[in-house]
């Protein structure tokens, strides 16, 4: 059992990381990571709902009527929304208001509804939680790896303290949506090599 929980946490974190290998939640990962606080601070709330969401859905299982189930799920979501929401509101207000629409569409976030309805509806308990845990916490990293990249080389700033040389004049297309998109592809390209050589190697 403690393999099997090992193997649902780590699969989130590369095999299965959403936005890179599934290309789930990129509309986020796209509009937030101008910078890793901003990055870092969506992150944490999915990896929040989705744990939530995952621990519920698998709790209940049993009881939700098949018919409605998806509706029941988005309850379920739009409730760690909602305590995100104000949570943020009350301890983290800066950055809610910066987040502003992001931390609400959650509730449509693919990869949240995905593994409640792929994973969370089928397994038990403990395996729903290392799913939820492991899954946002790969969306995470993805989000501020980058919006480290786009930051450090758009800015040269890391969480706003300056990190590149005195008179640093920045790539300011990095921080706007091209530099979003020309980032994604990067990553994504060498996500691809690095998989394929690893292929190669078992082979």
């Amino acid at each position: 059992m403690a393999a099997r929980i090992v193997k649902e946490f780590t699969k989130g974190l590369w095999k299965e990381i959403a936005p890179f290998r599934f290309v789930l939640g990129l509309c986020s990962v796209l509009a937030v990571t101008t910078d890793v606080k901003n990055g870092l601070g969506l992150g944490c709330a999915v990896i929040f709902v989705t744990t939530m969401s995952n621990v519920l859905v698998s709790a209940l299982r049993k009881i939700i009527p098949d018919k409605v189930r998806i509706a029941v799920f988005i309850v379920i979501i739009a409730t760690g929304v909602v305590i995100v929401e104000l949570t943020m509101q009350a301890y983290f207000y800066s950055l809610f208001l910066v987040l502003g629409i992001w931390i609400p569409l959650i509730v449509v976030n693919c990869l949240v509804l995905g593994r409640a309805e792929a994973f969370a509806r089928k397994e038990g308990v403990m395996l729903s939680l290392a799913d939820g845990v492991g899954m946002g916490l790969g969306f995470t990293i993805s989000l501020v790896v980058v919006a480290t990249i786009r930051e450090i080389l758009g800015k040269g700033t890391w969480f706003g303290l300056p990190v590149m040389w005195e008179g640093y004049p920045g790539f300011e297309f990095m921080i706007r949506p091209v530099g979003a998109f020309v980032c994604l592809g990067l990553l994504l390209g060498i996500m691809n090599v690095i998989s394929a050589r690893g292929r190669r190697k078992r082979k």
